[in-house]
């Protein structure tokens, strides 16, 4: 077999060495040479570009996973020819999830290059699973994978993980960043082609990115991210990008013996069942892709004891919590020079929408003045630097929510305000953060 030409790339100017360097011969910069296959010379072929409007768009078939939340995060289930990457911590679950959704589909492929197939079969009956017809690889190589695919045609095929995979044209390590995107693009080539659905698992860094080049998640169709503690029994899956659905969907899933299962009412996953009221805790009403949750928000202030109080977010943004007690100081006259202030998430969540602001700020001020929140009250709404409180998206939404919880107060920005009464609830609306903390101060 004749031994195929490899050359080592500069990410930052192009230029190409046949052997690696700590820095780029051309540019200079460290660290940027990677190896790719050398570029051969293609005869041109004429090619006769289409008018758009001609192209039959057909609808999406969608092929339920038999997991439900799941479903959600896609999209509605899977489509075919779609390349999904699923990431997350070690120990979390990916491959008991993909295990999950294989059992429940005909004609699959479940293939493994981490653990040996006695392994998977363990697995299969501790969750007590019908894997009668699944088809099973232990496997690496690249081109020996290809050819399963070739002979199986499963309707869906799972790579367990893409790090693991290399292909005998290169020669650097499995889970290089060549080795990772000339395995990811090839797999890619053949879901493509043949309308196999493939699953991929990814590894991820310390810092909660996907291991490898960020090309990866330019390659495939949609990128979930498994989130969670692994001391604790829920866990988050999260669309980041998704071609076939909305991105921000989250599915929730409980870790049982038999496996994960879908929490049906995650509002009471991320709410705390305190005995009675406690100060700093308030309720917010957050949107996560087109699910309205529940989320209870904690903050506690107390006396700094150095001479730079501290701000710490777990589950927020970090700047966001500096911007809105420079509001509350200049427009509520809550002064925290000489406090620390901490905020927390509860259940693991994390919140990134502006809508979070009011709820936050109320739990602040319910911490430092000592004064719970009384119950049932569940708050919204965004803050601006001059003190008004923004209307949130999709505010009847929240509401409904938060009623159908059975909560009997909401504060929001007046803009949300609905037209007609909803049964059982009172709706506070507040133009100015002022406002907002009086309202708070006379419940």
């Amino acid at each position: 077999m004749a031994r195929v030409k490899t050359a080592y790339v500069c990410s930052d100017c192009g230029a190409s060495a046949l052997q690696w360097f700590g820095s780029c011969p051309s540019c200079g910069a460290a660290g940027t040479l990677s190896e790719q296959l050398a570029e051969k010379k293609r005869p041109s072929f004429k090619v006769d570009p289409v008018v758009l409007s001609s192209v039959a768009a057909k609808d999406l078939e969608r092929l339920p996973t038999g997991v439900e939340e799941l479903d959600r995060a896609l999209g509605g289930g899977l489509v075919g020819g779609q390349v999904v990457l699923l990431g997350g911590d070690p120990g979390i679950g990916k491959s008991t999830l993909l295990l999950q959704v294989v059992s429940g589909i005909e004609n699959t492929l479940y293939v493994s290059g981490e653990e040996s197939g006695e392994q998977v079969a363990l697995r299969a009956r501790r969750l007590a699973l019908d894997a009668g017809g699944v088809r099973l690889l232990a496997e690496t190589q690249l081109e020996r994978i290809l050819g399963a695919l070739e002979d199986a045609r499963p309707r869906v095929a799972v790579i367990d993980s893409i790090q693991t995979v290399w292909s005998e044209t290169l020669q650097s390590a499995p889970g290089s960043v060549a080795q990772v995107r000339e395995c990811a693009a090839q797999l890619t080539r053949h879901a493509k082609r043949s309308g196999a659905v493939l699953l991929l698992i990814g590894h991820v860094t310390k810092e909660g990115a996907i291991a490898g080049p960020r090309v990866l998640e330019h390659i495939v169709d949609t990128v979930l991210y498994f989130e969670g503690d692994p001391s604790s029994s829920f866990r988050l899956v999260r669309a980041q990008k998704n071609r076939f659905g909305a991105v921000n969907e989250l599915g929730v899933f409980a870790m049982t013996e038999k496996g994960l299962r879908g929490v049906s009412n995650p509002s009471r996953l991320f709410l705390s069942n305190h005995e009675k009221s406690v100060a700093g805790s308030c309720v917010l009403a957050t949107i996560e892709g087109t699910r309205p949750l529940l989320v209870e928000i904690q903050a506690l202030v107390d006396a700094a004891h150095s001479p730079n109080p501290r701000r710490l977010s777990v589950g927020l943004e970090q700047n966001r919590l500096a911007l809105l007690l420079a509001v509350l100081h200049r427009h509520a006259g809550i002064a925290t020079w000489e406090q620390d202030v901490f905020v927390n998430a509860v259940g693991g969540v994390r919140i990134g929408e502006p809508a979070a602001d009011l709820a936050v700020s109320l739990a602040i001020v319910s911490s430092l003045t000592d004064r719970p929140i009384p119950e049932k009250v569940a708050v919204f709404g965004e803050i601006g630097l001059a003190g008004e409180v923004r209307p949130a998206p999709r505010g009847q939404e929240r509401l409904k929510e938060i009623a159908k919880l059975g909560f009997e107060r909401a504060i929001v920005p007046r803009a949300n305000a609905p037209k007609a009464k909803i049964p059982g609830l009172e709706v506070i609306a507040v133009q100015r953060i002022d406002q907002a903390v009086q309202v708070l101060r006379d419940l």
